[in-house]
Protein backbone atom coordinates (compact mmCIF):
# COMPACT_ATOMS: atom_id res chain seq x y z
CA UNK A 1 0.00 0.00 0.00
CA UNK A 2 2.95 2.32 0.69
CA UNK A 3 3.59 1.89 -3.15
CA UNK A 4 -0.17 2.40 -4.26
CA UNK A 5 -3.40 1.74 -4.68
CA UNK A 6 -4.12 -2.21 -4.72
CA UNK A 7 -6.50 -3.82 -6.11
CA UNK A 8 -8.12 -7.67 -5.67
CA UNK A 9 -10.28 -8.57 -8.57
CA UNK A 10 -12.24 -11.83 -7.83
CA UNK A 11 -13.85 -13.50 -11.10
CA UNK A 12 -15.60 -16.51 -12.43
CA UNK A 13 -13.32 -19.05 -14.18
CA UNK A 14 -14.77 -18.28 -17.29
CA UNK A 15 -12.96 -14.43 -17.33
CA UNK A 16 -9.49 -14.21 -18.37
CA UNK A 17 -6.74 -11.61 -18.01
CA UNK A 18 -7.72 -9.51 -20.79
CA UNK A 19 -11.18 -9.12 -19.40
CA UNK A 20 -10.26 -8.27 -16.09
CA UNK A 21 -7.88 -5.70 -16.55
CA UNK A 22 -9.31 -3.81 -19.72
CA UNK A 23 -9.45 0.03 -17.62
CA UNK A 24 -5.78 -0.43 -16.84
CA UNK A 25 -2.88 0.76 -18.60
CA UNK A 26 -0.48 0.80 -16.29
CA UNK A 27 0.26 -0.85 -13.18
CA UNK A 28 3.22 -1.19 -11.06
CA UNK A 29 2.62 -4.85 -9.86
CA UNK A 30 0.73 -7.35 -11.00
CA UNK A 31 -0.02 -11.26 -9.35
CA UNK A 32 -1.89 -13.64 -11.59
CA UNK A 33 -3.28 -16.84 -9.82
CA UNK A 34 -5.26 -19.76 -11.93
CA UNK A 35 -6.83 -16.38 -14.42
CA UNK A 36 -6.24 -17.71 -18.30
CA UNK A 37 -3.80 -16.21 -20.59
CA UNK A 38 -5.61 -15.68 -24.08
CA UNK A 39 -4.54 -14.81 -27.43
CA UNK A 40 -6.04 -11.38 -26.85
CA UNK A 41 -4.00 -10.68 -23.69
CA UNK A 42 -0.90 -11.12 -26.19
CA UNK A 43 -2.07 -8.03 -27.68
CA UNK A 44 -2.59 -5.81 -24.89
CA UNK A 45 -1.20 -2.30 -24.02
CA UNK A 46 -0.93 -3.44 -20.81
CA UNK A 47 2.78 -2.18 -19.23
CA UNK A 48 3.38 -3.79 -15.80
CA UNK A 49 6.65 -3.12 -13.64
CA UNK A 50 6.75 -6.79 -12.11
CA UNK A 51 4.83 -9.98 -12.61
CA UNK A 52 4.09 -13.45 -10.72
CA UNK A 53 1.89 -15.48 -12.20
CA UNK A 54 0.80 -19.00 -11.00
CA UNK A 55 -1.20 -21.20 -13.25
CA UNK A 56 -1.86 -24.56 -14.36
CA UNK A 57 -2.43 -23.39 -17.88
CA UNK A 58 0.62 -24.51 -20.02
CA UNK A 59 -0.15 -22.73 -23.24
CA UNK A 60 0.74 -18.96 -23.98
CA UNK A 61 1.86 -18.11 -20.35
CA UNK A 62 5.49 -18.28 -21.87
CA UNK A 63 4.53 -15.73 -24.40
CA UNK A 64 2.64 -13.38 -22.01
CA UNK A 65 5.44 -13.34 -19.61
CA UNK A 66 8.06 -12.67 -22.96
CA UNK A 67 5.82 -9.87 -24.14
CA UNK A 68 5.63 -7.78 -20.79
CA UNK A 69 9.75 -8.72 -20.19
CA UNK A 70 10.44 -6.75 -24.03
CA UNK A 71 8.52 -4.07 -22.27
CA UNK A 72 10.88 -3.90 -19.55
CA UNK A 73 8.65 -5.94 -16.88
CA UNK A 74 10.50 -8.22 -14.45
CA UNK A 75 9.09 -11.74 -13.87
CA UNK A 76 9.48 -13.10 -10.37
CA UNK A 77 9.31 -16.83 -10.48
CA UNK A 78 8.74 -18.87 -7.72
CA UNK A 79 11.20 -19.45 -4.98
CA UNK A 80 10.77 -23.11 -4.03
CA UNK A 81 8.47 -26.14 -4.97
CA UNK A 82 7.55 -27.06 -1.77
CA UNK A 83 4.00 -25.12 -1.34
CA UNK A 84 2.28 -28.41 -2.88
CA UNK A 85 4.07 -30.95 -0.45
CA UNK A 86 2.08 -31.33 2.34
CA UNK A 87 -1.78 -30.84 0.74
CA UNK A 88 -0.69 -33.60 -2.24
CA UNK A 89 1.01 -36.00 0.88
CA UNK A 90 -2.01 -35.58 2.85
CA UNK A 91 -3.94 -36.87 -0.14
CA UNK A 92 -2.01 -39.81 -0.73
CA UNK A 93 -2.16 -40.83 2.88
CA UNK A 94 -5.72 -40.35 2.41
CA UNK A 95 -5.95 -42.27 -0.14
CA UNK A 96 -4.24 -44.92 1.10
CA UNK A 97 -6.53 -45.26 3.96
CA UNK A 98 -9.73 -45.25 1.99
CA UNK A 99 -8.38 -47.92 0.14
CA UNK A 100 -6.74 -50.48 3.08
CA UNK A 101 -10.12 -50.20 4.39
CA UNK A 102 -12.32 -49.60 1.02
CA UNK A 103 -14.14 -46.78 2.76
CA UNK A 104 -16.27 -45.29 -0.09
CA UNK A 105 -17.29 -48.91 -0.55
CA UNK A 106 -18.55 -49.51 2.80
CA UNK A 107 -20.70 -45.71 2.50
CA UNK A 108 -22.47 -46.98 -1.05
CA UNK A 109 -23.15 -50.47 0.45
CA UNK A 110 -24.48 -48.93 3.72
CA UNK A 111 -27.05 -46.71 1.64
CA UNK A 112 -28.83 -50.23 0.10
CA UNK A 113 -28.30 -52.77 2.62
CA UNK A 114 -27.84 -53.12 6.07
CA UNK A 115 -25.46 -56.06 5.59
CA UNK A 116 -22.49 -53.90 6.23
CA UNK A 117 -23.47 -54.00 9.78
CA UNK A 118 -23.36 -57.90 10.34
CA UNK A 119 -19.64 -57.90 11.61
CA UNK A 120 -19.84 -61.85 11.72
CA UNK A 121 -16.87 -63.53 9.19
CA UNK A 122 -18.22 -65.16 6.08
CA UNK A 123 -16.72 -68.41 4.44
CA UNK A 124 -17.38 -69.95 1.46
CA UNK A 125 -18.69 -73.38 0.43
CA UNK A 126 -14.63 -74.67 0.62
CA UNK A 127 -14.66 -72.76 4.18
CA UNK A 128 -12.48 -70.41 2.79
CA UNK A 129 -13.29 -66.78 4.62
CA UNK A 130 -14.62 -64.56 2.18
CA UNK A 131 -14.66 -61.73 4.65
CA UNK A 132 -12.43 -59.82 6.68
CA UNK A 133 -12.90 -59.11 10.38
CA UNK A 134 -14.42 -55.80 9.12
CA UNK A 135 -16.40 -55.17 6.69
CA UNK A 136 -14.21 -52.44 4.83
CA UNK A 137 -11.48 -54.60 4.81
CA UNK A 138 -10.74 -57.17 1.22
CA UNK A 139 -9.25 -60.67 1.54
CA UNK A 140 -8.59 -59.93 -2.26
CA UNK A 141 -6.27 -57.00 -1.58
CA UNK A 142 -3.60 -55.65 1.17
CA UNK A 143 -6.10 -54.24 3.73
CA UNK A 144 -6.25 -53.83 7.05
CA UNK A 145 -3.84 -51.56 9.32
CA UNK A 146 -0.76 -49.48 7.91
CA UNK A 147 1.33 -51.22 10.85
CA UNK A 148 3.52 -53.51 9.80
CA UNK A 149 2.42 -53.12 5.79
CA UNK A 150 5.56 -52.98 3.43
CA UNK A 151 5.60 -49.97 1.51
CA UNK A 152 7.49 -49.26 -1.57
CA UNK A 153 7.83 -45.35 -2.95
CA UNK A 154 9.62 -44.48 -5.44
CA UNK A 155 10.90 -40.81 -4.67
CA UNK A 156 12.57 -39.24 -1.73
CA UNK A 157 11.86 -35.82 -3.01
CA UNK A 158 9.42 -33.22 -1.31
CA UNK A 159 6.18 -35.10 -1.44
CA UNK A 160 7.49 -38.71 -1.27
CA UNK A 161 9.43 -38.19 1.95
CA UNK A 162 6.35 -36.60 3.79
CA UNK A 163 4.47 -39.81 2.83
CA UNK A 164 6.98 -41.79 3.65
CA UNK A 165 7.54 -40.11 7.15
CA UNK A 166 3.88 -40.21 7.85
CA UNK A 167 3.88 -44.06 7.26
CA UNK A 168 6.61 -44.54 8.96
CA UNK A 169 5.31 -43.13 11.83
CA UNK A 170 1.98 -45.48 11.99
CA UNK A 171 4.27 -48.25 11.95
CA UNK A 172 4.91 -49.56 7.88
CA UNK A 173 7.50 -50.77 6.43
CA UNK A 174 9.15 -48.26 4.24
CA UNK A 175 11.72 -48.82 1.37
CA UNK A 176 12.64 -46.29 -1.11
CA UNK A 177 14.27 -45.64 -4.26
CA UNK A 178 16.02 -41.79 -5.45
CA UNK A 179 18.95 -41.90 -7.30
CA UNK A 180 19.19 -38.27 -6.92
CA UNK A 181 18.18 -37.40 -3.46
CA UNK A 182 20.60 -37.10 -0.43
CA UNK A 183 20.78 -39.98 2.52
CA UNK A 184 19.31 -37.36 4.82
CA UNK A 185 15.98 -37.14 2.48
CA UNK A 186 16.02 -40.64 3.60
CA UNK A 187 16.92 -40.74 7.43
CA UNK A 188 13.83 -37.89 8.11
CA UNK A 189 11.38 -39.82 6.63
CA UNK A 190 12.54 -43.36 8.41
CA UNK A 191 12.24 -44.96 5.26
CA UNK A 192 15.30 -47.54 4.00
CA UNK A 193 17.16 -46.86 0.98
CA UNK A 194 17.27 -49.29 -2.24
CA UNK A 195 19.81 -48.41 -5.12
CA UNK A 196 17.72 -50.26 -7.56
CA UNK A 197 14.58 -49.87 -8.16
CA UNK A 198 13.57 -53.33 -9.00
CA UNK A 199 14.30 -54.00 -5.30
CA UNK A 200 10.90 -52.02 -4.16
CA UNK A 201 8.47 -54.60 -6.68
CA UNK A 202 8.17 -57.84 -5.22
CA UNK A 203 7.53 -57.72 -2.06
CA UNK A 204 5.37 -54.58 -2.38
CA UNK A 205 1.63 -54.84 -0.43
CA UNK A 206 1.68 -50.59 -0.64
CA UNK A 207 3.49 -49.24 -3.95
CA UNK A 208 3.64 -45.38 -4.67
CA UNK A 209 5.51 -43.73 -7.50
CA UNK A 210 5.84 -40.51 -6.27
CA UNK A 211 8.18 -38.65 -8.23
CA UNK A 212 7.00 -35.23 -10.55
CA UNK A 213 6.78 -35.55 -14.05
CA UNK A 214 9.79 -34.08 -16.59
CA UNK A 215 11.50 -35.91 -19.33
CA UNK A 216 13.65 -38.37 -17.23
CA UNK A 217 10.32 -39.94 -15.17
CA UNK A 218 8.30 -39.92 -18.07
CA UNK A 219 7.27 -43.56 -18.34
CA UNK A 220 9.90 -44.60 -15.50
CA UNK A 221 7.27 -47.57 -14.03
CA UNK A 222 7.63 -49.90 -16.58
CA UNK A 223 5.11 -52.46 -18.37
CA UNK A 224 7.98 -54.73 -16.97
CA UNK A 225 8.14 -53.45 -13.39
CA UNK A 226 4.31 -53.18 -13.13
CA UNK A 227 4.34 -57.11 -14.08
CA UNK A 228 6.58 -57.91 -10.72
CA UNK A 229 4.04 -56.37 -8.70
CA UNK A 230 2.92 -58.82 -6.18
CA UNK A 231 -1.03 -60.27 -6.75
CA UNK A 232 -3.05 -57.82 -4.61
CA UNK A 233 -0.69 -55.05 -4.10
CA UNK A 234 -2.09 -51.76 -3.35
CA UNK A 235 -0.66 -49.03 -6.03
CA UNK A 236 -1.37 -44.92 -4.76
CA UNK A 237 -1.05 -42.24 -7.39
CA UNK A 238 -1.15 -38.71 -6.47
CA UNK A 239 1.51 -37.03 -8.51
CA UNK A 240 1.39 -37.50 -12.25
CA UNK A 241 0.02 -40.32 -14.52
CA UNK A 242 2.56 -40.31 -17.24
CA UNK A 243 5.18 -41.64 -14.79
CA UNK A 244 4.10 -44.94 -15.19
CA UNK A 245 2.97 -46.92 -18.21
CA UNK A 246 -0.73 -46.45 -17.20
CA UNK A 247 -1.83 -48.96 -20.14
CA UNK A 248 -0.36 -51.48 -18.05
CA UNK A 249 -1.15 -50.58 -14.86
CA UNK A 250 -4.86 -49.81 -15.86
CA UNK A 251 -4.81 -53.69 -17.47
CA UNK A 252 -3.52 -55.38 -14.46
CA UNK A 253 -6.61 -53.33 -12.85
CA UNK A 254 -8.91 -54.48 -14.65
CA UNK A 255 -7.91 -57.86 -14.24
CA UNK A 256 -8.62 -57.58 -10.63
CA UNK A 257 -4.83 -58.16 -9.81
CA UNK A 258 -4.13 -54.82 -7.86
CA UNK A 259 -5.87 -52.39 -6.24
CA UNK A 260 -5.56 -49.02 -7.47
CA UNK A 261 -6.20 -45.62 -5.39
CA UNK A 262 -5.02 -42.67 -7.95
CA UNK A 263 -6.07 -38.97 -8.17
CA UNK A 264 -4.35 -38.46 -11.01
CA UNK A 265 -4.96 -40.13 -14.90
CA UNK A 266 -3.26 -40.17 -17.98
CA UNK A 267 -6.53 -38.55 -19.69
CA UNK A 268 -7.93 -36.06 -17.47
CA UNK A 269 -10.50 -35.61 -16.92
CA UNK A 270 -11.13 -38.66 -17.18
CA UNK A 271 -13.93 -39.77 -19.36
CA UNK A 272 -17.14 -41.07 -18.19
CA UNK A 273 -17.74 -44.46 -19.88
CA UNK A 274 -13.64 -45.24 -18.57
CA UNK A 275 -13.89 -48.86 -17.27
CA UNK A 276 -12.00 -48.27 -14.29
CA UNK A 277 -15.55 -46.62 -12.75
CA UNK A 278 -16.72 -50.06 -13.38
CA UNK A 279 -13.90 -51.82 -11.28
CA UNK A 280 -14.60 -52.24 -7.43
CA UNK A 281 -10.71 -52.65 -6.99
CA UNK A 282 -10.39 -48.40 -7.59
CA UNK A 283 -10.83 -45.61 -5.21
CA UNK A 284 -10.76 -42.91 -8.16
CA UNK A 285 -10.53 -39.08 -6.79
CA UNK A 286 -9.70 -35.34 -8.79
CA UNK A 287 -9.86 -33.81 -5.29
CA UNK A 288 -6.27 -32.94 -4.69
CA UNK A 289 -4.90 -33.73 -8.29
CA UNK A 290 -2.40 -30.48 -8.88
CA UNK A 291 -0.01 -30.21 -11.94
CA UNK A 292 2.85 -31.57 -9.38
Amino acid sequence: RKTGTVDIIKHEDDKTVSNLLFDYKKIKRLIILNTKITEKCLKTDLTVDELYIETSQQDLVEEFKEMLKKKGCEIYLKKGEGHWGQSVSEFGLALTLCALRQIPMAIENMKSSHQPWDYNLKYDRNGKCIRANQFCDSIDFTSGTINNKKVRVVGAGNIASRYASFLSFMGAEVKAWDPFASDPCFHRSHSERVYHLEDLLEDAEIFVPMVPLTDGTRGLISSNHLQKLPKGCLVIMVTRAEICDTKALYERVLKKEIFLAADVFDKEPLPLDHPLFNCENTVLTQIGRAHV
